[in-house]
């Protein structure tokens, strides 16, 4: 626990906002509702994106209803990129006509619009980018993705077939990545980039149901230049989708599921090493990005928005340990959506116990995964409802995201104000829930804030309760 009051001079008191908020409110109102009713100092903008969550009005109005500010009708969002693209940073790439069409933000360049006035107040302005782009599911996604020859770029599942996603080993699509935040980098005098990166791994997803990948010829290409035998781990992930299948399915096993999980690795451990292949792939494509910003502007700081998964799922808790990250980031938001984390928690767990922990009891099994995790929340049959408690999630999360960057990055908590619901049962933001988890993140030692996901879906009720603990931290003005 920090006994430290934080010091005013080293304030971070970021928010994620949507390009349509500026255009529906206009850049003044907004830039004085963040900056002199909240306390914000720093604008964390959505800049390229067909994912509603990032670029759009709220996701959730049917059953959080409309803020207290903004438009209140749905945004019949094409999506794409909300600045001007510079032709110059494209050319080793396919995608090249990806400028947003929405009718509302004709002939405006966000950036352009944004920066200049946010400067004027002493407001920092960061560009927010996340990977997937298209069709994530519960982030309100444009169905129909207008770019020439995307579907070239997508995945190959375990099976020969062709997947949603775009691979993040295709060289165009890896190249575009690349584009599109030097292009951001280099032509305007932004203060910083927020990267999230939230693909789930092959392992991911067989337990979801899923057939793995990603066996396209990139990939494929990738793996045995590291001298990976594609073929056996093809035959394995296939062992393990097939056990997945008839687990999710009921299918009784001699030994349980959870034995006859651990058989199928250890009969197949090119399983693990393909899961390994991809997560250094994935984490690769981190390092890579991090590296162009330094090698653009060394002082640009470039941070990580991490996965609230990573600390829902053991597996993948293994695999993002803290300190590695500091290795290719300033800082890094751990993402920590109280209200809204209850139901994230037992959906996770759900993947689990239709799966591997299929055969115990699962208020019991939930219990000593909480316990592993090092979760003290409400049981598996009161966590929607009750969300999770920002004096035990939020402080705990950001104490051990603070023990385990040994003071080599900064951490700002990712903090839910009026993150989108998906059962009229689940817990509600309140000014109460707001106020505390500032509290406890400063109590626990954070850096700094950013309030998460969208300012077009928060209700300035709720940021009233940031700006009452800001106030009483010294960090409103």
């Amino acid at each position: 626990m920090s006994n430290m009051a934080p010091d005013p001079k080293d304030k971070f008191v970021g928010i994620q906002v949507s390009p349509i908020s500026f255009i529906d409110e206009g850049v003044d109102t907004v830039l004085d509702t963040l900056q002199t009713r909240v306390g914000v100092n720093v604008l964390m903008l959505g800049t390229v994106s067909w994912l509603g969550l990032k670029t759009g009005r709220s996701i959730a109005h049917a059953l959080d209803g409309w803020p207290d500010h903004g438009v209140p009708e749905p945004f019949t969002m094409k999506g794409g990129a909300y600045f001007n693209p510079d032709p110059r940073f494209y050319s080793k790439t396919i995608i090249k006509d990806f400028r947003a069409r929405d009718a509302e933000m004709e002939g405006i360049d966000i950036l352009g619009l944004v920066l200049p006035e946010a400067h004027r107040r002493g407001m920092k302005l960061y560009v927010e980018l996340m990977e997937p782009f298209f069709k994530y599911a519960g982030h309100g996604s444009v169905n129909t993705i207008d770019i020439p020859n995307l579907a070239t770029c997508m995945e190959v599942d375990v099976f020969g077939r062709r997947k949603d996603e775009p691979s993040t080993s295709n060289p165009d699509y890896r190249n575009w990545i690349h584009a599109i935040i030097e292009d951001q980098v280099r032509n305007y005098d932004i203060d910083g980039i927020m990267w999230c990166n939230e693909r789930n791994s092959p392992l991911d997803q067989m337990m979801q149901g899923q057939a793995p990948g990603d066996f396209s010829d990139a990939a494929r290409a990738e793996a045995l230049a590291r001298g990976i035998d594609v073929e056996a781990c093809r035959r394995g992930c296939i062992a393990m989708y097939d056990f997945m299948q008839a687990a999710i399915a009921g299918q009784e096993f001699d030994d349980g599921a959870f034995i006859t999980f651990i058989r199928t690795l250890m009969d197949h451990p090119e399983i693990l090493i393909w899961e390994r292949f991809w997560l250094e792939r994935n984490k690769d494509l981190d390092r890579e990005l991090y590296g162009l910003v330094k090698w653009c502007k060394p002082d640009l700081p470039f941070g990580l928005n991490v996965w609230n998964r990573n600390h829902f799922n053991l597996f993948r808790r293994a695999q993002w340990p803290w300190e590695e990250q500091t290795l290719y980031a300033d800082w890094v938001k751990p993402i920590t959506y109280q209200h809204q984390s209850g139901e994230i928690w037992h959906k996770e767990f759900g993947v689990f116990h239709q799966t591997i922990l299929r055969d115990f009891d699962p208020v019991t099994a939930a219990a000593v995964l909480q316990a592993i995790l090092g979760l003290t929340e409400a049981p598996l049959d009161q966590v929607i409802q009750q969300g999770m408690d920002p004096d035990t999630y939020v402080y705990g999360q950001c104490a051990d995201a603070l023990r385990g960057v040994h003071g080599k990055a900064r951490v700002f908590m990712g903090l839910g104000i009026d993150a989108p619901r998906v059962r009229a049962d689940q817990a509600k933001c309140t000014p109460d829930i707001a106020y505390r988890s500032v509290m406890a993140t400063y109590r626990a030692g954070g850096h700094g804030v950013v309030l998460s996901p969208n300012y077009a879906s928060m209700h300035l009720s709720n940021l009233d309760g940031v700006a009452k603990a800001l106030d009483e931290l010294g960090l409103k003005t």
